[in-house]
């Protein structure tokens, strides 16, 4: 008797509101996020840049919140959402191990872990909701969460995009997660800096965003503040998630290809022809 195929899991695939919902929430992140570098020196916009956190944070919020439901609708059945359930629960209890510690957040490498076996719009969502459900377990609620929010999204959606998802196994997959969760991690501190820099500019600091001054000059003194203040975090967030992914990436992978065949996301209802139902 032969050994029944293993059926390769496919990732939870989004349809077109979903896709479009995304694009959206991704735009207004972009310029959520990049606005003091978009914004010319003598817009009005930087007169204002003390209401933006909040305009910003509640329209992120509102726009997450639409991406969530579409996806639910169109892509997501029952199984799934119980799936987006368990898995955010599980990265908001692993967020307060390290406390943000020198950087030490091992919630990252099942994020990346998860993103790839469940796809980049499936990711997209978990990372989100397991920030949210983070920052009500920690008390972490500002203006700054929907950011979090965001950029845990991106960061989740990324993974489900690498590439070789049906094909490449093994070590060679570990370390393929491995150094996208490495940089990744630095990219995700390096844009969450920036949903604070701009509101420093009232400080005498030659690192503060300087409203009056031209494209290089700011982005000079990102990155300097970048370098002083969070590359110790952002290292040390790397690291952690370089280490549980090479260590336990595998058998993590394995349990969640393995809960994903199982829970059949995309499996067809079909009756058979023995004369208690109709045929598929």
């Amino acid at each position: 008797m032969s050994a029944r195929p293993v059926r390769p899991v496919r990732p939870v695939r989004l349809g077109p509101r979903s896709l479009a919902a995304l694009a959206l929430v991704s735009a207004v992140g972009v310029v959520g996020f990049g606005w003091p570098f978009l914004a010319p020196p003598d817009s009005g916009l930087n007169a204002h840049a003390q209401d933006a956190p909040w305009l910003f944070a509640g329209l992120l919020v509102l726009l997450v919140a639409v991406v969530a439901a579409t996806i639910s609708e169109s892509g997501l059945g029952p199984k799934a959402v119980a799936m987006l359930g368990v898995l955010a629960a599980a990265g908001a209890a692993l967020r307060p191990l390290g406390a943000g510690t020198a950087g030490i957040e091992p919630m990252f490498f099942l994020m990346v872990l998860s993103g790839r076996v469940l796809g980049p719009g499936f990711g997209f969502v978990l990372g989100s909701v397991t920030m949210f459900a983070s920052a009500l377990l920690t008390g972490g609620v500002g203006p700054w969460m929907p950011f979090q929010m965001l950029a845990m999204g991106w960061f989740t959606m990324g993974a489900g995009l690498l590439p070789g998802p049906g094909r490449l196994r093994g070590r060679s997959e570990l370390v393929l997660l491995s150094a996208y969760g490495f940089l990744a991690a630095f990219a995700y501190g390096t844009v969450m800096n920036l949903a604070g820099w701009p509101f420093l500019h009232q400080l005498a600091s030659s690192v503060a965003f300087a409203p009056d001054a031209g494209l290089g000059t700011n982005l000079a003194r990102f990155l300097a503040y970048c370098l002083a203040t969070s590359l110790g975090w952002d290292l040390g967030r790397a690291a952690v998630t370089v280490v549980l992914t090479l260590t336990l990436g595998a058998p993590v992978l394995k349990a969640l290809r393995r809960a994903t065949r199982r829970a059949a996301f995309e499996a067809p209802v079909a009756f058979e022809p023995n004369g208690r139902g109709p045929e598929a």
